[in-house]
């Protein structure tokens, strides 16, 4: 896979899950669903209430700060998006123009949070040795 459409397509998905929970999220909707209509044109009604039910996911995920669904609805979009573009690689031109559209500074894409979570138990290697440790 070409690396320029990988990196578009993750760009794609983070910023359409970002914007799907502001005030951009209709001028979102009818822009995918275009994009769609001359791309894939027998997809494009799939794809819009694709987006519907996907809004309403972000919305809960983002009310209650649910990371771990963020992450998975913007990997969906980013597999979907690149689905397209290497289908349709005339499409990328456009997507691009697209998200110059939606969010020209770029800031939606730049709003992923890394989390991380502890277990308890972990390895520390410290000059060579090994140490297997638990945290009480």
């Amino acid at each position: 896979m070409d690396a320029e459409v990988a990196l578009l397509a993750q760009s794609a998905g983070t910023t359409l899950i970002a914007l799907m929970a502001t005030d951009a999220w209709h001028q979102v909707r009818e822009g995918i669903t275009q994009l769609w209509r001359r791309a894939q044109p027998e997809r494009a009604e799939s794809v819009a209430a694709e987006l519907e039910a996907v809004h309403e996911d972000v919305l809960a995920a983002t009310d209650a700060d649910d990371q771990e669904t963020l992450d998975e609805l913007r990997h969906q979009w980013q597999v979907m998006v690149r689905r397209l573009l290497v289908a349709r690689p005339a499409a990328v031109e456009e997507l691009r123009a697209l998200l110059d559209r939606l969010d020209p500074e770029g800031s939606a894409a730049r709003q992923i949070t890394q989390h991380a979570t502890a277990s308890g138990q972990g390895r520390v290697y410290q000059a060579g040795r090994d140490q297997h440790i638990t945290e009480r």
